[in-house]
């Protein structure tokens, strides 16, 4: 009978528990409603422009990567540090922030250029978003025209069926940023064979002298690490890889 009693009192309790919530419930806070309209007065004219402006914002990665002196710097820094046989030294962050100051650096005439003849009349009204479009791309395609190789170029002309273009100013970006990134990776290639190949002798001498001693059970690369490094301090390497970088793009 005690029992009984206990669970019914436990029961009732539960039910005013629940009452009291639902009572609670009933009150909600009020959500503030929150509406965002685009392209004012039903417009689709911005609504467009926005979409666009997003989508180039989305490719802007693919934009510095692809159009810019960007290709040839990391890549030769991945070389270097190949080279060296430092694993992780310097680490990626390090390489790819001093590879975006170095392109920011050798783009600096082409980014002014943009700015002086797109970007500025654009902002004032004295263009259209059209037109600042076509004229920043000018010079964007004379600094990738000045580094393609003509064989490269003449592949995709030839691919696309195209009519060779009066000027690099007309050629096609569909066109010509592929022909550039072929002939970045190939400078960018030979600048890294370069590199090696001071590195490669010290690890096949070092490598001869191990197995004159014996001694076959020692990595080579043990000992060649630290001959590496101390030729790479002694002739200012960085230096040197940094200066031929930029030469690379004044020619």
């Amino acid at each position: 009978m005690k029992q009984k009693l206990l669970l019914a009192a436990v029961l009732l309790g539960i039910l005013s528990v629940l009452q009291a919530g639902t009572g609670y419930a009933a009150e909600p806070d009020p959500i503030p409603n929150i509406s965002l309209d685009i392209g004012g007065g039903g417009s689709g004219a911005t609504t467009v422009t926005l979409l666009l402006m997003l989508t180039i914002l989305s490719l802007a990665p693919a934009i510095l990567v692809l159009m810019t002196s960007f290709t040839r710097i990391v890549i030769v820094l991945g070389f270097v540090r190949t080279s060296l046989s430092t694993q992780q030294m310097p680490p990626n962050q390090v390489l790819i922030g001093l590879a975006l100051f170095l392109t920011l650096f050798v783009m600096s005439p082409t980014i002014g250029e943009i700015n002086q003849t797109a970007l500025q009349p654009y902002m004032s009204g004295q263009i259209t978003q059209t037109e600042a479009l076509n004229k920043a791309a000018v010079p964007i395609k004379q600094f990738m025209g000045k580094h393609t190789r003509e064989k490269d170029l003449k592949l995709f002309l030839d691919y696309s069926q195209a009519e060779p273009p009066a000027s690099i100013e007309e050629t096609p970006l569909t066109v010509l940023v592929p022909a550039y990134v072929i002939s970045e990776l190939k400078t960018a290639f030979q600048m890294g064979f370069m590199i090696f190949i001071p590195f490669l002798i010290i690890d096949m001498v070092v490598a001869s002298t191990l197995m004159a001693m014996g001694m076959m059970m020692l990595p080579p690369v043990m000992i060649s690490l630290p001959f590496k490094i101390l030729l790479f301090i002694l002739v200012d390497g960085w230096y040197l890889i940094v200066k031929s970088l930029l030469l690379s793009f004044t020619k």
